[in-house]
């Protein structure tokens, strides 16, 4: 429970502080040519019977706005004089047009305060990212110097890989980090002609198609590749299976119940199998038999393979800490002055955005369907503990989602409003009011549907049907 209340405290935070400046963004523009703006609320105050829904809400002396949050946690608005928006205010617009409303304004000021959101969002990211540059600097394993090479699964295996190829790069350059928010590791790979690799001191080059579909690398298990990482014990808790069967740090786990493995990934996966067994088990005795396991085991500084019976604990753990990346290779560590931490983090941010855009389109498919995700998905990207560096990190990728959203020329969103304005800016015609209130309606519908569905995937997801 308190795992779920720290995920949930930092995504409610993110949301408000984004939704908050977006929102401020129209605002800005809207005031900067005299537009009146008459309600900025977080989250939506949707009325129920006499409640007006308002949280709280206050309205400054001399000033037209009033501010205040709303019950309804879906985002927030800002409702603007003579504007078809979410707020479906068509008696305003009957009356005649004032010069203080969005109607009357010129095109380009229109435009300018439909794209003020996505600015703010895109240009506060690119800061977030610039200070998590100047204040924790850029810390990654770099590909080619995982001497260790990488685990491939048959997919990959099929295509010319060998477990334990050193990955170097492709015919688009040298690969920098395995696994990072834009998927460029993956990316690169599907979109290469030649893959370039290290096999025995030697360097080997793989040809593949270069349009390769990245979803399925990303989401078969195993991954299409991964760094191996032998199932050595980096640690042991105390009072656990693995202590009381006498393993110590620096073991190597080589088998399970007769089934070889010999990464980390081999162990979670022959896990997973004793998890599936243990779904069907009722009795208490099933259970335990489910959960006793035989292990062999080479000591650290010994030839000799130990064999073991361990009995797992009821949520099948030998409560050992796992060997990590960090556990065989040194990090590449790289620090930013004040000014340097601006081109780093505006570089960064404009390379999570061009990974996004580029994951965007595998949507189209069903798989990428299935992996829509909603508050559940959002929330769970947050870690289950309190860390800066991983929600400013969070903050900054969530502002480049809105941001991108935002402009997707879907009436209701600024990028259909945008479109509109466009049209009238080239054709020297408004769209008239009826269409843009039919095609508001349309693209609310379009959102709710999209917001239930995604929403639903997470369901589904927990209940572990997907």
């Amino acid at each position: 429970m308190e795992t779920f209340l720290i995920r949930l405290l930092q995504f409610i935070l993110a949301i408000s502080l984004l939704v908050l400046l977006h929102e401020g963004g129209h605002m800005f523009f809207a005031k900067l040519f005299g537009v009146r703006v008459e309600k900025f609320f977080v989250f939506f105050d949707v009325s129920i019977g006499k409640w007006k829904g308002k949280l709280f809400s206050w309205k400054p002396k001399k000033d037209d706005t009033e501010y205040g949050m709303g019950w309804l946690p879906l985002g927030g608005y800002c409702k603007i004089s003579g504007m078809i928006d979410e707020s479906f205010d068509t008696e305003q617009m009957k009356k005649a047009p004032e010069p203080w409303e969005f109607r009357t304004k010129p095109a380009w000021q229109r435009l300018l305060i439909m794209i003020g959101g996505v600015l703010v969002n895109f240009v506060l990211a690119l800061f977030i990212y610039s200070m998590i540059m100047f204040t924790w600097g850029d810390t990654y394993f770099k590909v080619s110097d995982m001497k260790m090479g990488m685990r491939f699964n048959a997919d990959a295996k099929a295509l010319g890989f060998h477990d334990h190829d050193v990955m170097l790069g492709t015919d688009q350059g040298p690969f920098r980090e395995y696994a990072n928010v834009n998927g460029d590791f993956f990316r690169q790979i599907a979109q290469a002609k030649r893959v370039d690799v290290l096999r025995n001191g030697k360097k080997v080059s793989i040809k593949l198609p270069g349009d390769m579909d990245m979803l399925p690398m990303i989401k078969t298990r195993p991954f299409f590749a991964e760094p191996y990482i032998p199932a050595q014990v980096d640690s042991v808790m105390k009072g656990t299976p693995a202590e009381k069967a006498g393993i110590k740090a620096g073991d190597e786990i080589k088998s399970i119940n007769g089934k070889p493995v010999s990464t980390w990934t081999d162990v979670n996966y022959q896990t997973g199998v004793l998890n599936d067994v243990m779904a069907v088990k009722n009795t208490h005795k099933d259970s335990v038999m489910a959960r006793t396991v035989v292990l062999t085991v080479q000591h650290k500084g010994e030839t000799k393979i130990d064999t073991m019976k361990v009995l797992m604990t009821p949520d099948l753990k030998l409560g050992v800490y796992q060997s990590t990346l960090a556990t065989y290779y040194k990090p590449v560590e790289e620090h930013y002055s004040f000014f340097e931490s601006f081109p780093a983090g505006i570089k960064h941010g404009w390379g999570v955005l061009r990974g996004y855009i580029g994951n965007f389109r595998y949507l189209a498919s069903a798989d990428g369907a299935k992996s829509l995700g909603g508050f559940g998905a959002i929330g769970s990207l947050f870690p289950p503990y309190w860390d800066w560096y991983m929600f400013w990190s969070m903050t900054a990728f969530l502002s480049i989602i809105l941001a991108f959203m935002n402009i997707l020329p879907i009436p209701a969103l600024d990028g259909g409003h945008v479109v509109f304005l466009l049209y009238e800016m080239i054709t020297r015609r408004k769209p008239s009011e009826k269409f843009m209130v039919r095609a508001e309606y349309i693209g609310i519908t379009l959102l709710i549907i999209l917001m239930v569905f995604a929403n639903l995937n997470d369901i589904l997801r927990w209940l572990h049907i997907m």
